[in-house]
């Protein structure tokens, strides 16, 4: 594990208690969206530990009073996502994470009135998580130069493995926002055309070959005008910050679909995302640079004032069979692999003057690290299913079975003075149900 030294060595005082090894300390504060037991209507929150503060009762009890958000908090926090918040500037989101983090202070406001503290500081089993924002759009990458080859290799041969392109722009593609969903909601295996590649017919039925894609997204806070592309300087003030992200495949729908306009139905029917948005300033301390890039990007994909835009963040797959109350691990790789990063991702969506919104969603596409044990997806740990994955006690996946419920989380960890921090994203789980019946 990498050791990353913080610019803050002082710990932030808490009067919640937080577990050692908990994703949600004081010093992350991700914003997500919930309803509770007592309180059906979806608004903003933050998790710490393991009890969710609702922001909504922080801004209506005029807590947020700083110049940024004083004058708005209570009407951007009564929303039922974060969009309008995402809205606002990074300067505000900035704002909001230092008060929250201010009145966890045992003498604060919030710690010291029971009242409030009995109805904004709530235990997570009694809320509901939601998606935190509106996404108007979403579009997902294929940056991970080890899983493009390794895919390439499989489909075109070692000498053909990368497009041309590859090296020199983040490929992507225009996905389907309106099956983004929430960890937690089963994904129902899809169906569609499929084509016997032996003796090419054609026929219709339930997908054979279900894969996960382990990826990471960021959504997008302060958008930019129709026509005027975001300089990759100043691309992290319009990143609100990251989630983890399944985008859920169909190999053999996909595989006969997708010439010669790319995928379609073998990707736009499930795409699951963690409910806590992870921002740029709690991850800023495992910042390191991203690999090499040769040949050097155009202009407009160069960061001449940063040299470390890659996260040092640790992701982990497990798949649960049906039946089964045991996890196995499929996959161990890291987001610092990635070969393009997501500044790059974004001065590229806008280059040619495509506008973003609050609440857009770009996934960093498939991650996949430098061997066997770290690639993101079946089709690569399978070889495509002709090696079945060895996953423990005798069982195999070459791809996924109904009933498979699979989890992927991440988080990042470093020393802080003399201690351990570990900012993390909860967990991004989703079962598979069974193909709908068919007249």
């Amino acid at each position: 594990m990498a050791t990353t030294t913080t610019t803050t060595t002082a710990p932030i005082p808490s009067f919640i208690a937080v577990p050692a090894d908990s994703d949600f300390p004081p010093e992350n504060i991700p914003f997500g969206v919930i309803s509770s037991t007592h309180d059906a209507s979806p608004r903003p929150a933050t998790i710490v530990g393991d009890h969710v503060i609702d922001i909504r009762a922080l801004a209506l009890a005029g807590l947020f009073t700083g110049p940024l958000l004083g004058p708005v908090a209570a009407k951007v926090f009564s929303e039922p996502t974060l969009n309008a918040f995402m809205a606002l500037s990074r300067p505000a989101w900035r704002e909001a994470r230092t008060t929250i983090q201010s009145l966890l202070h045992p003498s604060s406001p919030l710690a010291t009135n029971p009242d409030l503290r009995k109805k904004a500081v709530i235990p997570r089993a009694d809320t509901r998580n939601h998606l935190p924002a509106a996404i108007g759009d979403y579009t997902d990458f294929y940056a991970s130069k080890e899983h493009a080859t390794n895919v390439g290799v499989m489909f075109r041969g070692k000498d053909n493995a990368l497009q041309p392109n590859w090296v020199h722009l983040p490929v992507g593609y225009h996905g389907r926002a309106s099956s983004v969903v929430v960890s937690g909601t089963d994904i129902r295996r899809p169906c569609g055309l499929l084509q016997d590649f032996a003796t090419k017919s054609v026929s219709y039925g339930a997908c054979a070959k279900l894969d996960y894609e382990l990826e990471m997204a960021f959504f997008v806070g302060v958008g930019n005008k129709l026509g005027e592309p975001i300089d990759i300087e100043k691309a992290d003030e319009h990143i609100f910050g990251m989630v983890l992200m399944n985008d859920w495949s169909a190999r053999d729908i996909q595989a006969f679909e997708y010439v010669p306009l790319g995928p379609f139905l073998g990707k736009n029917f499930g795409t699951v995302i963690s409910p806590w948005i992870v921002t740029l300033d709690a991850l800023e301390s495992f910042r390191v640079p991203q690999p090499p890039q040769e040949p050097t990007p155009a202009k407009y994909l160069r960061d001449a004032h940063s040299l470390a835009d890659a996260y040092d963040i640790h992701l982990t797959a497990t798949v649960q069979p049906k039946d089964s109350n045991k996890e196995y691990t499929i996959s161990k790789t890291n987001f610092k692999y990635m070969y393009w990063t997501f500044k790059q991702m974004l001065a590229h969506h806008t280059v040619n003057g495509c506008n973003m919104q609050p609440g857009d969603l770009c996934g960093s596409g498939t991650i996949s690290g430098p061997d066997v044990t770290s690639v993101g997806s079946l089709l690569e740990a399978s070889t495509n299913g002709k090696a079945p994955l060895a996953i423990g006690d005798g069982l195999t996946r070459s791809f996924f079975a109904d009933g498979d419920t699979v989890r992927i989380r991440g988080h990042a960890e470093g020393t802080v003075g003399e201690r351990r921090v570990r900012v993390g994203f909860g967990v991004c789980e989703s079962g598979i149900v069974p193909a709908a019946p068919r007249s």
